[in-house]
């Protein structure tokens, strides 16, 4: 649901405002200018965390929020709806056998058609060269009833390559090889991305617009207090937005992508099942998730296709 992946500035600076964060609980100086100097690396802004402003937002603010939650617009429920490839010839091709991996699978071709044979929701999927090895989701569309009608998957033209760290993306990151023993094609990577996105879609269709919203406007304001007051998160005012965003940005933000990291579990099950690096994949997940979030395991532990698992026998 978010527009911030892998290799994109956007995820780059959540990642850097989530180590603020585990900074201010922490108290650790020596992280919080490790964090800066990757601020500093990813993004060539160099504003200190002290620095102060008498009025509006501190100016961080707007870059780290740029990466929270889609853009959203109203329109009228399309007529002619479906998927829309808005892939440029250059791309063409690979994107083909990037979808050929995909449906390839039951599940894949499940998540396909929910949105293609619709045509009261329009899910446009374009291939950038400007997103490289990342992919996103955003410019959602919800109609005048608040019932939502489109978005937009946007996919690196080098999504087959280039794997996500553990802490956040257990799944795609079970894919990145630490033995030669096997080979895993970047077409199964890159569908894999593709399935993830989905999994954005989806999380939005059953979302309220209203809610959403609320977030998306609430969080620029947190950030901008939290990065003003001296990375200070028992902050009153602080505590009051996550209880009206239902949460912290990156607490909103992580659940999302852990969401979504379900999503690709499921494709990667029925495509993988049969192959002999299978349990090497899901036991890789399983301590990416043991290790780095096992706040989120029960979200995998009720998929049967997770907790049912014969590499656990």
């Amino acid at each position: 649901m978010t527009y911030l992946h892998t290799a994109t500035p956007s995820l780059n600076l959540l990642l850097v405002f989530g180590l603020f964060a585990s900074t201010a609980v922490a108290n650790s100086s020596g992280r919080l200018a490790e964090a800066m100097s990757v601020w500093d690396e990813i993004s060539g802004y160099h504003v200190g965390l002290n620095a102060r402003v008498d009025t509006g937002r501190h100016p961080l603010a707007d870059q780290f929020s740029t990466g929270f939650g889609p853009r959203h617009e109203i329109v009228a429920t399309p007529a002619d709806g479906g998927i829309k490839e808005n892939v440029p010839k250059k791309f063409k091709e690979r994107f083909d056998r990037w979808k050929a991996e995909l449906l390839s699978t039951q599940y894949g071709r499940e998540q396909w058609e929910r949105y293609a044979n619709r045509k009261d929701f329009v899910l446009t999927i374009t291939v950038s060269g400007d997103r490289k090895k990342g992919a996103g989701t955003d410019k959602f569309l919800w109609n005048e009833d608040g019932r939502f009608v489109g978005a937009t998957i946007t996919l690196g033209a080098k999504i087959d390559e280039g794997f996500p760290n553990p802490i956040y993306y257990p799944v795609l990151n079970s894919l990145s090889q630490d033995s030669t023993s096997f080979s895993i094609s970047g077409r199964l990577l890159a569908a894999t991305k593709i399935s993830h996105e989905f999994g954005h879609v989806n999380q939005a269709a059953t979302a309220n617009m209203k809610f959403l919203q609320l977030q998306n406007r609430l969080m620029p304001e947190y950030i901008s207090i939290f990065l003003n007051n001296g990375l200070n998160t028992k902050d009153k005012k602080l505590v009051e937005l996550a209880r009206e965003m239902g949460g912290t940005p990156v607490e909103i933000w992580e659940s999302r992508e852990y969401w979504s990291e379900v999503n690709a579990m499921l494709y990667l099950e029925d495509r993988i099942s049969r192959e002999n690096f299978y349990c090497h994949v899901f036991n890789k997940i399983r301590r990416n998730l043991e290790t780095y979030a096992p706040g989120y395991k029960p979200r995998f532990k009720q998929q049967p296709q997770f907790a049912g698992s014969p590499c656990w026998n």
